[in-house]
């Protein structure tokens, strides 16, 4: 579905502290940014931000990094963390695939990705941010033995995103064709998932740690 533009999205953002707009000046620095030494957790593709508000609130000693592209979803994350009065979140407007620049060596302690594209065209694959590509820009920035927990309701791509992970250097620790049917007790629903749910769709989950 397609955003309406909303002009008054920016503005809003640049007026908060919560959100970062020039995030390669703080490279190497983001413990600063928090003002502690906490662990930091990533989530690309945030949407509108219901998950990490919900991880945010439950888990006041670390620190979570939002990402997505468009102003229009980040300016709904942007209300929901100042409503919940969290000061362990910022919100980073960004393309992805520039996601080297703004992180150093050690900086990110996990990874959250949910329900991403999963560009299904061959000629695409190479898009989709599971792929040998994107994790091989992880690795340049995550601590040792930090995990990926990805989420998504794409048979096709959870079956090559295992592939991708067991091939660049990832455990897999855990994985399901069914979440909700597992035993997995630390899953945080997302907007997407929630709809999901409850048309009968399976979600699949996997967390793999880098080795």
């Amino acid at each position: 579905m397609r955003l309406r533009k909303k002009w008054w999205a920016r503005p809003e953002m640049e007026e908060s502290s919560l959100v970062i707009t020039e995030p390669r000046e703080y490279k190497g620095r983001w413990k600063d940014v928090f003002n502690n030494g906490n662990e930091i957790y990533l989530e690309l593709g945030c949407g509108r931000g219901e998950f990490i508000t919900k991880n945010a609130m439950a888990n006041p000693d670390k620190n979570y990094i939002a990402i997505d592209l468009k102003d229009e979803v980040l300016v709904c994350v942007l209300r929901k963390v100042k409503e919940a009065e969290l000061t362990n979140v910022r919100i980073i407007p960004l393309e992805i695939a520039f996601i080297t620049e703004i992180f150093d060596e050690n900086e990110i302690s996990r990874i959250y990705i949910n329900f991403c594209n999963p560009w299904p065209k061959d000629r695409h694959n190479k898009r989709r941010l599971t792929h040998i590509r994107f994790l091989e820009k992880y690795k340049q920035f995550i601590k040792p033995g930090t995990e990926i927990w990805f989420k998504t309701d794409n048979r096709e791509l959870f079956d090559a995103s295992l592939e991708y992970m067991t091939n660049c250097d990832f455990e897999l620790l855990f994985y399901t064709y069914d979440l909700h049917s597992s035993d997995f007790q630390q899953n945080t629903l997302t907007e997407y998932e929630n709809k999901f749910v409850n048309l009968g769709m399976k979600i699949m989950f996997l967390k793999a740690k880098l080795k």
